[in-house]
C-alpha cells in the first residue's frame, strides 16, 4: 500500500497553528506522533497504560466513570480505535472511536482530558486527530455521532443536527433498603405487584437473542417505538442493523418489551457495575423506550429486582426516557419506592455531523 500523506492545521488558544502528520497506511500500533511543535504526541492505547489513565481521569463524571471496568473490553474490541494524547510524555487525554451502523458512522466517546489541561483545544485536536485516522481506515464512514448530557450551545447546532432526546433520571440507594421496599410493595417473590393499575397485562416480557432477531430485525414494530428508530444502549446509539444486534450480543444486557407481539414499551438494562465513587458502589444503567408511563413503571421494577437483590452497597441507578415520563417517574421513586434523586432533569441528546 501505498503512502499517504494528510497535513491538517488546527488552531488553539494556546498556540497559533500548528501542522499534525498522518499517515494512514500504518497500522494502529505504529501510529505516527504529532510534531514536536505542537507539544502533544498520540499514541494507541494499550493494557499497559490503564493505571495512567486512572490517574489522568481521576474523579471524573463524579466518580461514576465506567472506563475502569469496560477498558479491558475495549482493548479487544476490533472495531474500536482508542487513542491518547501524551504532553511531555505524559496521558493528558483519551479519546475513543468505536465504527459501527455497517461501517458507515464513527461515535465518538470516553473523552477524558487532564484536569490541567483543560480548556486549551486539547479535545478538538484530539477528536480531529481520530477523525483523520478513522476515515483513512474505514473510507465508508460517513458521519459522526456522539451523545451528549450537557446543554447545547448556539454553536453546537452550527457543527451537529440532533437525531434524539431522552430525558435522564438519576436516583440512588442502599441496595438492602431498596430490597426491603420492594419486598414491602410485593415484588419480592415476582414482577407481579397491586401496583400495577391493569389486571390484564401479564407483566414484562424478557427477551432472549432469538427472539431480539424476530422482533427488531423481521418486524417494523420496533422503528415506531424506539426513538427516532434508534437503539441507545448505555449512551451508544445503534440503528436497526444486523451488524449492530451482533455487537450488543457481546454485552450482558436484559432486554425487555411490554408484549412480544405488539410492543408499546421496550427496556434495555446493563448488569451493574462498580464504580469509583467509594466500596462498595455500583452503576446500573437502564434505557427506557414508549410512553406509556405504567408499563415503563413495570419494566423498572423489573430490572431494579433482578439486579439489585443480590447487591450488598450503594447503587447510582440512570434510567433514560421519554423526555414527559420524567417527571411522573421521579415522583413515583421518591414517594413509592423511597429512593434519593440524585440530580434535576437533565437531557440525553445524540447527535451527529457529516465526516467530510
Amino acid at each position: 500500500m501505498n503512502r499517504v500523506h494528510h497535513i491538517l492545521t488546527f488552531n488553539f488558544c494556546f498556540i497559533s497553528y500548528f501542522k499534525m502528520k498522518i499517515d494512514t497506511s500504518l497500522t494502529m500500533p505504529l501510529l505516527p506522533e504529532a510534531l514536536s511543535q505542537a507539544g502533544l504526541q498520540f499514541s494507541v492505547a494499550t493494557e499497559e497504560d490503564f493505571d495512567e489513565i486512572m490517574g489522568m481521569s481521576k474523579d471524573i463524571y463524579g466518580g461514576l466513570d465506567y472506563l475502569p471496568t469496560r477498558y479491558t473490553s475495549w482493548m479487544q474490541e476490533s472495531n474500536r480505535t482508542v487513542i491518547l494524547a501524551r504532553k511531555e510524555g505524559k496521558v493528558i487525554a483519551l479519546e475513543s472511536v468505536v465504527v459501527i451502523d455497517d461501517g458507515e458512522t464513527m461515535l465518538v466517546e470516553g473523552l477524558r482530558v487532564a484536569p490541567q489541561e483543560r480548556g486549551k483545544g486539547v479535545a478538538g485536536v484530539l477528536l480531529r486527530f481520530c477523525s483523520e485516522l478513522i476515515k483513512a481506515k474505514y473510507p465508508d464512514v460517513k458521519v459522526c455521532r456522539l451523545t451528549r448530557d450537557d446543554q447545547l450551545r448556539p454553536k453546537d447546532f452550527e457543527k451537529y443536527r440532533i437525531i434524539t432526546k431522552q430525558g435522564i433520571l438519576l436516583v440512588r440507594f442502599r441496595a438492602e433498603e431498596l430490597k426491603l421496599r420492594l419486598s414491602e410493595l410485593g415484588l419480592s417473590g415476582g414482577i407481579h405487584s397491586s401496583l400495577w393499575p391493569t389486571t390484564s397485562n401479564a407483566g414484562p416480557v424478557h427477551l432472549n437473542h432469538t427472539t431480539v432477531d424476530q422482533l427488531y430485525l423481521t418486524t417494523d414494530l420496533m422503528k415506531g417505538l424506539l426513538p427516532n428508530g434508534t437503539i441507545i444502549q448505555d449512551w451508544q446509539p445503534f440503528k436497526i442493523l444486523r451488524s449492530n444486534l451482533d455487537i450488543l450480543f457481546k454485552k450482558d444486557i436484559d432486554w425487555l418489551v411490554d408484549d412480544e407481539s405488539n410492543p408499546t414499551v421496550a427496556s434495555l438494562c446493563t448488569f451493574p457495575f462498580p464504580v469509583p465513587i467509594g466500596e462498595d458502589w455500583y452503576y446500573l444503567n437502564i434505557d427506557m423506550f414508549g410512553k406509556d408511563l405504567n408499563l415503563a413503571r413495570q419494566q423498572f421494577l423489573y430490572h431494579l429486582q433482578r439486579h439489585t437483590s443480590t447487591l450488598k452497597g450503594h447503587v447510582m441507578c440512570q434510567m433514560f426516557l421519554d423526555p414527559p415520563l420524567w417527571k411522573p417517574m421521579a415522583d413515583f421513586c421518591r414517594n413509592a419506592l423511597k429512593v434519593e434523586r440524585v440530580k434535576e432533569y437533565r437531557e440525553q441528546c445524540v447527535v451527529e455531523a457529516d465526516v467530510i
